[in-house]
């Protein structure tokens, strides 16, 4: 079993309170082959949204939380949406999920689980941790252009955010 390192609240707590940019997404995906055809959905209608990549749960915390390589705010934008995978290496989905909905500085952040799995606890867990969405990959580059399309029209342009993040 992979080593895994749950953020502490202290750390959740210190996350930078900076207002997130209207066009960067956090994708959170090990697998290089879903990253390359999720950038290209994305791209492929709309250009000018900035894509950050982590590969695993203790790097999507890191990013976040603007610790170790992630530190410096320009190379980590604080994301508009996060799209996440469930089945990470290091920190699990579901734990990151936890992780962003219980910090009061990130808990705003809309997290779009995006995956293959189809299994009913799955989604129950998922929604429990305060997923805003759940979506399943579809096979079909077309379908997966069209569902990421929805996705950026709705948390990208149609959706209200707060400017400044929640409460200390």
């Amino acid at each position: 079993m992979k080593e895994e390192r749950a953020a502490t609240h202290g750390d959740l707590d210190k996350a930078a309170p900076a207002a997130s940019d209207a066009r960067t997404v956090l994708l959170v995906e090990d697998d290089p082959d879903h990253e390359e055809l999720i950038r290209r959905a994305l791209h492929d209608r709309d250009a000018s949204v900035d894509l950050r990549v982590t590969r695993h749960g203790e790097e999507a915390l890191d990013y976040l939380l603007r610790r170790g390589v992630w530190a410096d705010a320009a190379r980590s934008p604080r994301p508009r949406l996060v799209l996440m995978d469930l089945r990470l290496p290091r920190l699990d989905g579901f734990h990151v999920l936890g992780a962003i909905k219980s910090a009061p500085r990130l808990r705003c952040i809309p997290v779009v689980v995006l995956t293959t799995s189809q299994s009913e606890p799955d989604v129950a867990q998922a929604y429990a941790a305060h997923a805003n969405s759940y979506l399943v990959k579809p096979a079909d580059f077309t379908q997966l252009t069209d569902l990421l399309d929805g996705v950026a029209r709705y948390w990208l342009r149609l959706n209200r955010q707060p400017v400044t993040p929640g409460p200390s």
